[in-house]
């Protein structure tokens, strides 16, 4: 008797794989990077006012408080010397426009030439140096770059400012996938037609190595899911951050070895009884 639900499961993931597409592009348009205008004027201007203006406003604007006169930091972290910065300096542009943390957004408190003028004060003071000043020209050319801000947003397992629509089609993927994988290892494991009877298993050579490589690699995961979390929690007693993604693909790995486990068990190793001898009329799920 053939099974009316053994098409089902495809239907499931690739419904689940349209959403996922649509659910990418609605997260990636929020942390999308607004467009800058480049003005000719305004990176003339900076070439010759960064290093008056930018000390005036570093002063005036309130950073000299909370990252030092010689950028030596206190409230606020070090300038001096950062490699960071050097390494990315649109991310200074991006941090004194929309601010981070306890620091704030000066994005609508300053004009753009007094932004682009502090911005290369600190990148070319105290040590720090880039071969050319920052305008609005390399801010352009960096938008193709992701924001460190966001990269280590999406680095935890719920973004601080994911919202509802994705929440919902994350939730619906996550139902569709599951769905669609435990209908497919159905299928894997009883075929595409119901015999009423019971069956007896009959395990091979492959499928005995099949369960011994995966239960061994369920023992590695678990150690390194151990390890990784005593790694993590002398992180927190350093204040560092801890590594939620290793963490999180160890304990999906674990996860995933238990359940390819499960499966040879059942198709290998357990004898299964069907009862059902008509499920034409049945819903699908």
């Amino acid at each position: 008797m053939e099974r009316n639900d053994a098409v089902m499961p495809w239907v499931a993931i690739v419904c689940a794989a349209i959403m996922w597409i649509i659910l990418l592009f609605l997260f990636n348009k929020e942390t999308a990077p607004e467009p800058v205008v480049v003005d000719p004027a305004v990176v003339a201007s900076i070439n010759q006012q960064w290093p008056t203006l930018g000390h005036q406003v570093f002063t005036s604007a309130g950073c000299i408080g909370c990252h030092g006169a010689q950028g030596q930091g206190g409230a606020g972290p070090k300038l001096a010397g950062d490699e960071k910065i050097l390494k990315d300096p649109v991310y200074v542009h991006t941090i004194v426009t929309k601010g981070k943390g306890g620091m704030p957004a000066f994005g609508d408190k300053l004009s753009e030439e007094q932004i682009y003028a502090v911005a290369n004060y600190v990148l070319h003071s105290w040590g720090n140096s880039i071969p050319e000043p920052l305008t609005p020209a390399t801010v352009a050319a960096g938008q193709t770059k992701v924001d460190p801000a966001v990269l280590k947003n999406r680095s935890r397992f719920v973004p601080e400012d994911i919202k509802l629509p994705e929440i919902f089609l994350a939730t619906f993927v996550m139902v569709l996938l599951t769905y669609g994988l435990i209908g497919l290892y159905s299928v894997w494991a009883e075929g595409t037609e119901l015999h009423p009877g019971i069956h007896k298993a009959r395990s091979t050579p492959l499928a005995m190595t099949a369960m011994v490589v995966t239960l061994l690699l369920g023992l590695l995961f678990s150690a390194l899911f151990v390890r990784q979390m005593v790694a993590d929690y002398a992180a927190w007693g350093n204040k560092e951050l801890p590594s939620v993604t290793t963490e999180g693909f160890y304990a999906a790995m674990i996860l995933f070895t238990i359940a390819i486990a499960t499966g040879l068990y059942k198709k290998f190793f357990m004898d299964d009884e069907v009862l059902v001898e008509d499920a034409s009329g049945e819903f699908p799920w």
